[in-house]
């Protein structure tokens, strides 16, 4: 049979352990949110990205078009 003392010793490391796994359990939450938010931005900065490229290859087909002109103006005199 289990002394006092013996039981007073469980009891104080189960409470110990029911802290420690809220601590987990706040921590799992704490990195499920920074996870939802890192996907969040993530997903917004290839959407960025894609803007961006996009801008580019505009820009690029407009200069490539006026160096056609140029060069069509200068062989027209």
């Amino acid at each position: 049979m289990e002394t006092e003392d013996s039981k007073h010793i469980a009891e104080k490391e189960l409470r110990m352990l029911e802290t420690r796994l809220g601590e987990l359990m706040n921590l799992c939450d704490r990195l499920k949110e920074d996870n939802r938010r890192l996907r969040e931005q993530l997903a917004y900065l290839n959407s960025e990205r894609s803007n961006l490229f996009d801008r580019s290859e505009q820009a690029r087909v407009k200069v490539e078009s006026m160096i056609g002109r140029l060069k069509n103006m200068e062989q027209g005199t």
